[in-house]
């Protein structure tokens, strides 16, 4: 590919961004504004395409600049955690940290096998989770889905499919997954999911314009168990629970997860202690969407 073609495309992609940013919804809006990375990246393709014109020998360098940029964005969209390509919660906001809140967020659900003992669960500590889930298990097993809302629990978009190639999607593909979750998701439960969490927290630069567009917030967490990957309760107690404060953002799954040697999914051993834990420390569990109000409430 050539430099003014791959300077065409690139561009072409903030023209699209540009036109999808603003949408008012619920009486909420919020606006796509490029992050300081990718103002830097439209100055290197810039000065690539200049320093081309100007002096064409020079442009395998010029090409050189290009793909260390592409390499930053990959990485950058890698690293679940990033706010480099825009907002990102990792903690609740200060003022719901200061009043000991803490979030318990749980993905890739609903599953029938182990959603419904985690409720029970959660009911026994007065306890309230978000629940990240995904749009065709939500039209799959909508009784439950419903039974979540009613526990007083929130359903938030996790894309309608849980692809894999999330993160390799072009705007049109990405945006599709992300409105069709919320469709799945409104339909079902009624309401409407306020923030997104990408498959395994991976994106691309594409992924912050279609969220404002759609008034979603993008979150991740503080820490993870890695309950999809490893059995061992006691380990992914401790990734979660070591330290804990308030404003934690705490990732577990009922989809998906890990079995214990005893066969039980490992989700249903940790979340009693970390529980216990946080009645202990006197930090209250909430949902993200509480965390929204300007008093967050358990």
């Amino acid at each position: 590919m050539h430099l003014d073609d791959t300077v065409g495309e690139f561009f072409g992609i903030a023209l699209y961004m540009s036109q999808q940013d603003i949408l008012r919804q619920d009486g909420d809006s919020r606006r796509w504004v490029p992050s300081p990375l990718l103002y830097a990246s439209a100055a290197v393709h810039l000065g690539a395409a200049a320093t081309t014109l100007a002096l064409p020998r020079l442009w395998p360098w010029a090409l050189g600049a290009v793909i260390a940029n592409h390499v930053g964005l990959t990485a950058a969209g890698l690293w679940p955690r990033s706010q480099l390509l825009g907002p990102n919660w990792i903690r609740l906001p200060a003022r719901a940290g200061a009043l000991s809140a803490v979030a318990i967020t749980i993905d890739d659900g609903p599953d029938p096998a182990v959603t419904p003992q985690v409720l029970v669960q959660l009911a026994e500590y007065r306890a309230l989770a978000t629940f990240f889930c995904v749009g065709e298990r939500v039209e799959r097993y909508a009784d439950l889905a419903q039974e979540i809302v009613r526990r007083g629990h929130t359903i938030e978009n996790h894309s309608q499919r849980h692809r894999h190639s999330f993160s390799l999607m072009g705007p049109g593909g990405m945006s599709a997954e992300i409105s069709r979750a919320q469709d799945s998701i409104l339909r079902v439960t009624g309401s409407r999911p306020r923030f997104f969490r990408a498959p395994a927290g991976l994106r691309n630069p594409f992924l912050e314009p279609i969220l404002a567009r759609l008034q979603l917030r993008l979150a991740s967490w503080t820490r993870r168990g890695f309950d999809t990957v490893n059995g061992n309760a006691d380990a992914v107690y401790q990734r979660l629970a070591n330290p804990l404060q308030g404003g934690d953002i705490l990732l577990l799954h009922d989809g998906n997860a890990a079995r214990g040697r005893n066969g039980q999914p490992v989700i249903l051993e940790v979340l009693p202690r970390l529980l216990d834990t946080l009645s202990s420390m006197q930090l209250q569990p909430i949902t993200l969407r509480s965390a929204l109000s300007p008093s967050p409430e358990s």
